[in-house]
Formats: C-alpha cells, structure tokens, sequence
C-alpha cells in the first residue's frame, strides 16, 4: 500500500484557495508556492496521545491534544523548579477555566467543544467511566501492554487504532470513508480481529501516522521572541530562558512536549523526499497541521515532506534506505537518493568504524615512520 513516485491520474482540489492535486499516491501543486507559505492546514481524521508522554504526567486534551497546563506549570514540572515564576505570563495561550473533564471518566478536555466532539465520535464506546484507573479493565489492560512493548521513544499508539474501531461502532465510517483502504472499507467490523484484518490495520496506523507535539512553554517562548523590547530587557529575557532551557534538559533531557500521533487525509497523501521541499508544523498548540513550503514549488511540481527526522537525513543513502525499509516498507528513490547510487553500501555507523579504522591506520604508519626514521 505504498505511495508511488511517478505523478498517477489525479483529480483537484481546493485547499486554503490552492488547486492541488491529490490522488492518494501523491500532492501536486497546481500554481506556484513560495517558500514559508502555508499549503494547507488540516484535522486529523484521528488522533491520540502516546501512552507513555500521558503516564509521565504530559497532559494534554484527548481529543485535540491541546497542553493544558499553562505555560508556567508546565515550565515548573519539566524543570523540577516548583517556586519557578515565568515573566510575561500574560503570553500564556492556555486557559484553564474552559477546561471540562467527562462527566463519568474524567478524561480531561481543552473545551466543551472537545468534549462533545469526542462523545460524538468515539468516547462513548472508549469510556472506562468509574474503572478508569482499574488496572484489569480491558482497554487499561490494553495500554500497559503497549507500553510494555513500546518504550520512549514514541512513534505510535496502540489507542489511535482503538478510536478508529470505535468510531466505526459509533456510526462514524463515513467520516473515515477517505482512510481506509480497499482491504478495510467494505469489510465487516469483525475482520479486524482476525490476523489479517489486525494486521492490515496496524499496518495502515504505522505506515501513514504523523507525529504532533504541543507544549505551551514553547508557545510562551515564541510570544516572548516576538515582543519589541529594549536591547537591556530583550538580553535579560534572553538568557532567563536560554538557562530555563538549560535546566529542563538536566532535569527533563529531550521530552518537553505533550507527543502523540494523528492520520491525517491530504498529509498522509504527500510521498517521502531525503530533500522535502514542505514540513508539517503545529503552531497551534493542538492537532491542526499546517503543511508549510520550504522551498519554492512550482505548478506541477509534487509537494513532498520527508518521513525522517533531520538527523537522520545527513545519514548515508545505505542508512537512509535502512530506516525508511524498516519503518515504511519502501525503497526511496529521490533525486538525493538517486544521485549517491554509486555509494558504497554502508550504514552511517560503518563509515565512521571505517573512518577511525582509516584515521588509527593513518597514526599507525605515521608512528612506524618515525621510527624508521629515528632507526
């Protein structure tokens, strides 16, 4: 079920008041894009927070994965600091008193509006009502044995697959209608809980989630950058959050955000590219995806987004090609791809065994001239 490079038949159609072609097996713009432009934004047809990031107290709404603590609580917890005072917390984007929590579980959400939405589409078949915290309940039963497989780093979560069956049970394939494949759309319910059906599903959930993060002490951050201050202020405020940043990563190290994962129609539509000239971003501090250019992008030309983290692009082709096969079944074949064919078939962590091999023989032979020359 993979995404093919070659541009298919394809129809139109309208984002954000951009013609772009979606087919499926790849986006294609239909006029030009500039560089930073926002393609398009989208809702996830699903979304849910990595079991893990909700264990250790990451709280986020289940439904939007909004962050609900307000910049200040979270910048406290994740630096260990509790008397730790935030300057300008009126840039807090956060706001408690909207908070509404399931009248029968308690699941806590960023809004009346996703409280309902998620009633609507698949909580009342989820909600674990007074057995939330009962540990031989069947879906807690479910999510500690994920997490018994599944250490941090996240990449998925086995609830993304559960909220997708119950939304089916609630009456909600119609809005799903546009993600499953020919294997699932026409099958009856009970398909998925054979082998097959189990399989292809994970399959579907593993292959085309996308990763979201949220954090209101980013939000913060990225309102105090844009104030107008005077050059003595802007340098105090400066270095108070270069050492807050400091003391998060002794405290924290590099889990700051509330993490979770969404499949998303029109994004799950867009092909992998070593050098991707479009990125998916959440500057909202909840689900919504905005896809944004990188690069100018010519009419015709595909937008693609790179499934790999931008360490992993500097890797070698070989490394390169290793993950992209183990984790998306795939054999990449872009332009950065194409160009190091004749490289040698070696991963990332065998050039640099080569290399320090190369540079000891290197010390070796300059030691053993030496000696030849003292002799």
């Amino acid at each position: 079920p993979h995404r093919s490079s070659s541009p298919p038949v394809c129809e139109c159609v309208c984002v954000n008041g951009r013609m772009i072609h979606c087919s499926g097996k790849g986006l294609f713009a239909k006029k030009s894009i500039k560089k930073g432009d926002t393609i398009f934004t989208e809702r996830p047809l699903v979304s849910a927070q990595f079991l893990w990031n909700e264990l250790y107290k990451y709280k986020a709404c289940e439904y939007c994965l909004r962050a609900l603590e307000t910049a200040e609580e979270n910048a406290r917890r994740l630096s260990g600091n509790p008397a730790l005072s935030l300057p300008h917390a009126e840039l807090c984007c956060v706001h408690p008193e909207l908070h509404q929590a399931c009248p029968q579980c308690q699941v806590m959400y960023c809004s009346s509006e996703c409280r309902q939405a998620a009633a609507d589409q698949y909580h009342k078949v989820l909600c674990l009502g007074p057995s939330q915290d009962d540990p031989n309940h069947p879906i807690n039963k479910l999510k500690n044995t994920w997490r018994s497989m599944h250490y941090p780093p996240e990449t998925s979560s086995i609830m993304l697959m559960a909220k997708m069956v119950a939304a089916v049970k609630q009456g909600q394939l119609a809005v799903l209608n546009g993600l499953f494949t020919a294997a699932l759309y026409d099958d009856h319910l009970s398909r998925w809980f054979v082998p097959e059906g189990f399989c292809s599903l994970f399959a579907l959930v593993g292959t085309n989630g996308q990763g979201i993060g949220t954090s209101s002490l980013s939000q913060w951050v990225h309102g105090c950058d844009a104030l107008e201050l005077p050059a003595q202020q802007r340098a105090q405020l400066d270095s108070f959050i270069d050492q807050l940043y400091r003391d998060i990563e002794k405290e924290t190290g590099d889990f700051l955000n509330c993490e979770g994962s969404g499949l998303f129609l029109l994004q799950s539509s867009c092909n992998h590219s070593c050098i991707p000239n479009a990125e998916a971003s959440f500057p909202d501090n909840n689900f919504l995806l905005h896809l944004s250019a990188l690069s100018d992008i010519s009419p015709g030309e595909e937008i693609c987004i790179s499934y790999l983290e931008c360490c992993q692009r500097d890797r070698s082709r070989h490394s390169r090609h290793k993950i992209l096969r183990e984790n998306y079944l795939f054999i990449c074949s872009c332009p950065k791809c194409v160009s190091q064919m004749d490289e040698p078939d070696l991963t990332s962590e065998e050039e640099e065994e080569e290399e320090e091999g190369e540079a000891e023989g290197e010390t070796e032979g300059d030691e053993m001239e030496d000696e030849m020359t003292d002799v």
